[in-house]
């Protein structure tokens, strides 16, 4: 294999591994742009622009995607490790970018722009549907079946369940009360002031009633393990979609500080997540496990069954909102990059 080809294949594992924004390999992208107008910028020295290259991408970002990159700062310097594109093979791209006036970066762009175009093709299904012909199955279904968008599956469970589990405690209109023992009101007393600003109870006002609800966390880390959603009646909820072992199973139970986690999953690894939790003693912090057999059944209740007119459009505003909020609509590339004219760039390697 040459040193062409090594590199090639490396950023090709970083964009294949990347979820739908793609910030790893834009930034790579944007290093590669700045050494191509800037020939004093040495790619073999990576601290001078480890840092740097996170505001390239950033600027990129924002007006491209409408948001910026937040995940920890481990995960993205793991972009330079050996096993992703360290500086050697930066710089092997680097030479190949200025060889062709700029073809690695528009390679990387026009992917971008072919895996939004995926994106948007799946996500025109649930903006386009009714409560009549939406299947929430057809949804997830598509996202398995498209190889680019298989890394965006995470955050369309996370958004499929949260819709549904809001929609059902909304319409139910539950109600959490919090409320203190007779026999503890001489400490109440003494903590009168924390109580009223810390659990809305005082000594004349001794319970506090609110409605359920279910929020989402918004980011998830890179390894996938986490808090995605809590409630405000106690239970955590880890949405997982994809094989769990042994140590994923611990980070997710260690990594959460509720003593009662409810999973979601497929149907195939409920038995092993509970053999799993019980190998390692904490299958009692799970409240349950839902599979998801059981969110077609209540999507398919939700839409098309008894409270449907109640609950169907309601279903599907949430999705839609979440939808939006979650994956950016790339309409056209900001002027920034526009500027650049990639599509008068050709390369026979780099297409």
């Amino acid at each position: 294999m040459t040193a062409r080809e090594e590199a090639k294949n490396a950023l090709d594992k970083v964009i294949e591994k990347s979820r739908v924004h793609l910030y790893k390999p834009i930034q790579i992208a944007e290093i590669l742009y700045r050494s191509r107008m800037d020939t004093s910028l040495n790619l073999l020295d990576l601290e001078s622009y480890r840092t740097k290259s996170k505001k390239w991408r950033d600027d990129i970002s924002l007006p491209l995607l409408g948001r910026v990159c937040t995940s920890s700062a481990k995960f993205q310097d793991n972009l330079f490790d050996e096993n992703a594109i360290p500086p050697r093979l930066i710089n092997e791209l680097g030479n190949e970018n200025k060889k062709t006036n700029g073809a690695v970066e528009a390679y990387i762009y026009n992917l971008f722009t072919a895996k939004h175009s995926q994106l948007s093709n799946a996500l025109n299904y649930c903006l386009d549907s009714t409560s009549a012909d939406f299947y929430v199955k057809n949804f997830i279904d598509t996202f398995w079946n498209e190889p680019g968008l298989k890394r965006s599956l995470d955050k369309v469970y996370e958004i499929i369940v949260y819709a549904l589990f809001s929609t059902i405690v909304d319409t139910l209109n539950f109600r959490v009360t919090l409320s203190i023992d007779s026999d503890k009101i001489d400490v109440l007393k003494e903590f009168e002031d924390f109580a009223g600003k810390v659990m809305c109870i005082d000594c004349k006002n001794t319970t506090f009633m609110q409605e359920a609800k279910i929020y989402r966390v918004g980011v998830t880390n890179a390894a996938d393990r986490g808090l995605d959603m809590y409630s405000n009646w106690g239970p955590a909820i880890q949405i997982k979609h994809l094989s769990l072992d042994v140590e994923l199973a611990e980070n997710i139970v260690s990594s959460i500080s509720s003593d009662k986690i409810v999973i979601v999953c497929k149907a195939a690894e409920k038995d092993t997540i509970v053999s799993l939790l019980s190998q390692i003693g904490w299958r009692s912090r799970i409240q349950s496990i839902v599979t998801e057999s059981d969110l077609i059944d209540w999507y398919e209740k939700a839409l098309r069954g008894k409270y449907s007119e109640t609950m169907g459009e309601k279903l599907l505003d949430i999705l839609r909102e979440e939808i939006a909020e979650e994956f950016p609509s790339v309409t056209s590339f900001p002027e920034v990059l526009q500027q650049r004219h990639y599509e008068t760039i050709h390369s026979d390697f780099w297409k």
